[in-house]
């Protein structure tokens, strides 16, 4: 985690509403950024599959890390999130945040979301895209 100063770094990590989750960031890079989740029963729908706000939650905890990292504020424009596949109590989701084009007030970022559990070992859960603005 280089080139970040620690209390922005602590600032971006203690997010309440993804403590209230148990969205962890575990890694923070100029322009880049990893949250993780543990699925429990408590995050699951009445399909006994995690709630897809929940799978969004943890993209958009990334986007909004990686789009922070830097110190400037970036405001969310607009999100798209595509749905590939379910994961299962006691599995981990890694998002994981790179951006991948920027302008001087703009900024786009990719969210790929994956699965580490026994039967989906890195299997892809969803995609997010996201654009900020940079006043």
């Amino acid at each position: 985690m280089a080139d970040i100063p620690d209390d922005h770094r602590e600032k971006i990590a203690s997010d309440p509403f993804c403590a209230t989750l148990g969205i962890e960031l575990t890694c923070l890079e100029p322009g880049s950024a990893r949250t993780e989740l543990t699925v429990s029963d408590d995050l699951l729908n009445f399909h006994g599959t995690p709630h897809g706000g929940v799978v969004y939650s943890l993209a958009d905890a990334a986007f909004a890390a990686a789009s922070n990292s830097e110190g400037e504020t970036a405001l969310a424009l607009e999100t798209n999130m595509s749905y590939l596949a379910a994961a299962e109590v006691g599995e981990t989701l890694v998002a994981a945040a790179e951006q991948e084009d920027e302008t001087r007030r703009t900024a786009s970022y990719r969210v790929d979301v994956r699965a580490n559990g026994e039967k989906t070992d890195g299997e892809t859960i969803a995609i997010f895209r996201g654009r900020v603005y940079k006043p």
